[in-house]
């Protein structure tokens, strides 16, 4: 391994004057000439062996001796005494030559190796000294694991690497850095290959920030499905931008697509900021300038469904605000201190509360963290009235204690928003289809509100109307949503256009729901036909549009006269059929939708459908595999904030633009797992922890479902299962909460 910056090896200069206090004493060539008499001075004899190239010479005593360039060994190298051949011995087995190529015997030793799947399995494996890799390693684990680069000079790590690998010379903070950014590259060259050799379209969303250092930083991520019929997310960039105006957003977005030479762009996912509308208008005519985007660009702009939610549930959750205010105020209370929380989980043993959900606060403009904290504390209602008759100091302290009234309140708001919860928590998914459920989503609240307006509770209803107002300013019209709703909806076999037309008339009625499903219909037929359009071959266009010499009737050669006519009335037929608007194509669609559709099966894997079906229908497969991909939230660029928080903390705030971007991007790419949370199996550790420690712990369900939202890697959990960092005083939570911007 060469050596790099930063690394202690000390330079050819400072070993050359180091043992000597002036000029280096004089060869013994020169010395001998001296006294033997002669006039001319002879110099050293110029280093004629290769072996010289691996070493810096260092006179000690006036001996000389070689420093090996790999690994610091000293080795004596008087040219009289020893010559170059322990030099040549020597770099042939040094073990850190990048050079060499140990072709000696493994070590069988039981290891881990992960199958396709994702699964880590024990397996059998062979293993050989390689610093190149051990260094590779170190960098991954830097990335991934989110630690500092001084990590390699901690005592702790010095000397566990000294005891489990002492071969390995350790590398500065300064050389892991520069590991980490030329990992970072590595894994671009990939993706960008991987990006080239894709023939599907790329869908973006994007979000902005504003870090520590005062910095706004804009994540942009791609959305794709692969040739092998799988989804992927990718941070294709974590950069800075100089404000969050729409012009600067979308110029940023033009220079990272223009840098990953990516352009076949068919839809941007962002949040409702008005500074979002200017952006994609930008980058809609940037499309249409490079002649790549669909249909005009007139569905390139998708809005955040996450969004749209979190808009729809804060207006109409306004309505219980007392209650709330009364039920979160006694959380806190009873969390303020350790002999009160003590206190309280001795209430909910008398009480004989069977439930494993500890209490946790909220965030008052979360309103998904507020569900989680009424749904906690409506289960120990029993519990906060005991506590009330134990504690006196409570009423003294609190303005106004939960009533029935406003427990039952609670309850009825759990029930109602859990509806929410749950579509928040599934639309926010990256690792899966989601564009498919879309209309089906926004159907299912709507079915809801309408019940809720209909509620003999007056509170409740007037709730519900607040809410559907603000339903129909985003999803009320037709003209004011994205026609890929539908058609995503029609390009998922279980459902197709049978299911949309029936549940449009239910919402609409049935006028207005006719229409609405005559135009999901044109729309589907519109982007099919442009999608035949764009993969109908160059070549079999000009020959049906053109006359060719073997068109023509000739009768040169008996035996080609019958195949020539043959040929060019084939031909004319194939160009009278796409003159009247490719029945031969559009009959692949209609196909599709003739068709009865598939079992709703919970285990149904939509995209394996369609790639088993591809040969069927060959370009509504490329329709389906773009339209697939569409994310319809941006929770899966705002999570990066989340990796950002704490890569530029406090501690690390010095770190460039250029640095963050490597760190945040490689631990993208390189993160692979797939393992899901088990929350239940937690939540008895932590029990048991608690027994243990005598300490009451943060709501351990609720710190992985918030997690959840932003679809936080498994790994990213690590730093909460030491159990310790969860005893957090009255207040913690929200700081939790808030670095991990899990909520929308």
């Amino acid at each position: 391994m060469s050596t790099t910056e930063g690394e202690s090896n000390p330079s050819c200069n400072e070993l050359e004057q180091e043992g000597s206090s002036g000029t280096l004493p004089p060869s013994p060539t020169t010395q001998s000439c001296e006294e033997s008499g002669f006039a001319k001075k002879r110099g050293e004899y110029k280093k004629r062996s290769k072996a010289w190239d691996h070493f810096h010479v260092k006179h000690v005593n006036g001996v000389r001796h070689a420093i090996c360039k790999y690994c610091d060994k000293d080795i004596a190298a008087d040219p009289k005494s020893h010559g170059t051949t322990p030099l040549n011995t020597h770099v042939a087995k040094c073990p850190l030559n990048p050079k060499n190529k140990h072709t000696g015997q493994a070590t069988l030793c039981l290891g881990e190796t992960e199958t396709l799947a994702g699964e880590v399995k024990g397996a059998l494996i062979s293993w050989k000294f390689d610093a190149e890799a051990i260094r590779k390693s170190l960098a991954y684990m830097v990335i991934v694991d989110e630690l500092p680069f001084k990590h390699v000079e901690g005592r702790g790590f010095q000397y566990m690497m000294r005891t489990a690998c002492p071969s390995f010379k350790i590398p500065s903070r300064l050389t892991i850095s520069r590991d980490c950014y030329q990992l970072y590259l590595d894994e671009k060259t990939k993706l960008k290959q991987l990006l080239k050799n894709n023939s599907g379209r790329i869908c973006l969303t994007t979000d902005s920030w504003t870090s520590i250092q005062r910095i706004n930083y804009m994540c942009l991520t791609a959305h794709f499905i692969d040739n092998d019929w799988k989804l992927n997310k990718k941070i294709l960039n974590f950069c800075p931008i100089a404000s969050h105006k729409g012009t600067e957003v979308g110029k940023a977005i033009e220079k990272c697509l223009l840098e990953w030479g990516v352009d076949d762009i068919l839809t941007v996912t962002v949040d409702n900021a008005s500074s979002n509308d200017v952006a994609v208008h930008y980058l809609r005519g940037k499309l249409q300038n490079w002649g790549k985007v669909v249909l005009g660009g007139k569905w390139t702009h998708v809005r955040c469904v996450a969004h749209i939610v979190n808009l729809i549930v804060n207006d109409g959750i306004k309505k219980f605000g007392d209650s709330v205010d009364c039920i979160r105020a006694a959380v806190r209370y009873v969390r303020q201190s350790p002999s009160r929380l003590k206190k309280f989980k001795e209430c909910v043993e008398i009480e004989k509360i069977e439930c494993k959900r500890l209490l946790c606060l909220d965030v008052p403009t979360r309103w998904n963290s507020t569900y989680l904290m009424l749904d906690t504390a409506q289960r120990f209602e029993r519990a906060f009235e005991r506590f009330e008759e134990q504690d006196p100091y409570m009423l003294q302290e609190l303005e106004n204690l939960p009533t029935k009234s406003d427990w039952t309140k609670a309850r009825f708001l759990v029930i109602f928003l859990e509806n929410f919860y749950q579509l928040t928590v599934k639309v926010s998914g990256s690792k899966y289809v989601t564009s498919n459920n879309f209309f089906t989503d926004i159907s299912h609240i709507h079915g809801i509100l309408i019940e809720m307006t209909a509620s003999d509770n007056d509170e409740l209803s007037s709730m519900a109307r607040s809410m559907k107002e603000k339903y129909d300013k985003y999803w009320g019209k037709i003209e004011k949503m994205n026609m890929l709703i539908f058609i995503s909806s029609i390009l998922d076999p279980r459902t197709k256009l049978e299911y949309l037309e029936f549940v449009v008339c239910q919402m609409y009625g049935e006028s207005d729901g006719t229409t609405i499903a005559g135009l999901a219909k044109d729309a589907m037929f519109e982007l099919f036909n442009e999608y035949k359009m764009l993969n109908t071959p160059a070549s079999h266009a000009s020959s049906l549009s053109s006359d060719s010499p073997t068109s023509k009737i000739t009768f040169h050669g008996h035996g080609n006269a019958s195949k020539t006519i043959t040929d060019r009335y084939k031909l004319e037929f194939k160009k009278r059929k796409m003159e009247l608007g490719g029945r031969d194509a559009k009959s692949e669609l209609e196909k599709y939708l003739n068709e009865d559709c598939e079992e709703d099966d919970e285990r149904f894997d939509i995209l394996l459908w369609w790639k088993t079906n591809s040969l069927r229908f060959p370009i509504l497969s490329k329709v389906a595999r773009d339209v697939l991909a569409v994310p319809i939230s941006t929770v899966a660029s705002e999570s990066a904030f989340s990796t950002g928080g704490r890569v530029l903390d406090t501690f690390r705030s010095s770190l460039t633009p250029r640095i963050v971007q490597g760190l945040i991007c490689a631990q993208d790419w390189l993160r692979s797992s797939k393992t899901e949370l088990n929350v239940e199996e937690n939540l008895e550790e932590l029990e048991a922890f608690e027994s243990v420690s005598g300490f009451w712990i943060v709501d351990w369900s609720f710190c992985i479902a918030t997690l959840l939202v932003a679809e936080v890697a498994v790994s990213e959990l690590q730093f909460l299962d030491c159990g310790l960092q969860l005893i957090y005083d009255c207040g913690s939570v929200e700081f939790l909460i808030c670095s991990t911007r899990a909520t929308v």
